[in-house]
């Protein structure tokens, strides 16, 4: 292979002195689900509490990625792989520097969130289903993509003429079409508390 001279050079800063420099627990949140399902919003949402927390953290968006890192990839089954492959090897990087890598994309295959889930250790990458019916999300629309879909302007789009293939046992599930933003929220910064990523609040003496 082209690439079987390559060695992997361990630094002399490794991840365990990142993060205890930030004083935090270093993970992927792995928010999965599909367009329209709030993703992006409670994405945004989790690093601003996060921020408030003190804590040390990078959001990873689909859009904003597809615009620089994976620009040169389409939507076919292979591309939408390769690109969830590359988003996971960042997310390892940022991972190894100490941080906490919030990442809001569809990934619809299983198969492409089981090879990012490999690339990182069982307590440091946590599958967050965002659960939000297709007619859900389709009646939100926010982009107007799926009217798009529905009209034949777009091919390939997820949950109409391509497969969403739902995690079958997601380390957390948030139902955005049944609760506010403020309770999902609450909800994940309850399950990172009960990881251990999270320290829950000190009661006052």
């Amino acid at each position: 292979m082209a690439n079987s001279f390559l060695v992997w050079h361990e630094h002399s800063v490794n991840q365990r002195m990142h993060a205890a420099q930030k004083g935090q627990q270093p993970c992927v949140i792995w928010f999965t689900g599909l367009s329209g399902s709030g993703k992006s919003t409670l994405a945004n949402a989790l690093e601003l509490a996060l921020l408030a927390r003190n804590k040390h953290s990078y959001l990873l968006d689909g859009d904003n990625v597809r615009l620089g890192l994976t620009s040169d990839l389409g939507f076919s089954d292979s591309d939408r792989i390769e690109n969830i492959r590359r988003i996971g090897e960042v997310s390892r990087l940022m991972v190894d520097a100490g941080l906490i890598v919030i990442s809001a994309f569809i990934s619809p295959f299983a198969d492409e969130r089981a090879i990012a889930k490999s690339l990182l250790p069982k307590s440091q990458f946590f599958e967050v289903f965002i659960d939000a019916p297709l007619s859900v999300c389709e009646a939100r629309d926010p982009k107007g993509l799926y009217k798009k879909a529905r009209a034949g302007q777009i091919k390939q789009f997820t949950g109409i003429d391509s497969v969403y293939e739902a995690p079958e046992a997601p380390d957390c599930v948030i139902n955005t079409a049944e609760a506010s933003v403020e309770s999902c929220i609450d909800k994940v910064i309850s399950f990172l508390e009960a990881k251990g990523v999270l320290a829950p609040p000190r009661e006052a003496d």
